[in-house]
């Protein structure tokens, strides 16, 4: 059964089809039903289906940030005045900088991933922007120095023991 929202579950092959799709997204669907036991068509109906239930949020390109001349990776901590929620949180989605925006608990209200061009390019975008975005009150950063790791699959994490496919 294929995935849909609600109270439908992931079956096997729909765990498999994400994994596969994760590790290349620009797989073919004759070469995808291969690796999954399934002829083409009924192999894109189920990442039709996928995607339809959100599942499958997109697909696209992973761009180096370096490769653009965005050298800088920063955090930011953001603490917000108590009505200002929903302007920060427009404000922050249009913001051409903000890669990501989240939600948090504890001493701040939301986690910005910022990149910049150079440590100047940060500090102008956190002094005379950033620090602008409506109902900021707090703005603290920590600028990432070297990346680790910046992606793992999904589905060999939730898919778990007790966590997600059985």
């Amino acid at each position: 059964m294929a995935a849909a929202t609600g109270d439908d579950a992931l079956d096997k092959i729909d765990w498999i089809i994400l994994a596969e799709l994760e590790n290349d997204g620009r797989m073919s669907f004759a070469d995808l039903g291969e690796r999954v036991g399934l002829s083409k068509s009924p192999c894109w109906t189920r990442v039709r289906d996928l995607e339809a239930s959100g599942a499958i949020q997109g697909f696209g390109a992973r761009v180096d940030p370096l490769a653009l001349g965005l050298a800088v990776q920063c955090h930011a901590f953001v603490r917000i005045r108590l009505d200002s929620h929903a302007d920060f949180e427009a404000a922050a989605i249009a913001h051409p900088a903000i890669i990501e925006c989240h939600t948090t608990a504890g001493d701040s209200d939301y986690l910005l991933r910022i990149y910049a061009r150079s440590v100047e390019h940060l500090d102008d975008l956190l002094r005379h922007d950033l620090s602008k975005l409506p109902g900021v009150h707090r703005l603290s950063t920590t600028v990432c120095l070297k990346t680790i790791k910046s992606r793992a699959p999904l589905t060999g994490w939730a898919a778990a023991p007790g966590i997600g496919a059985r």
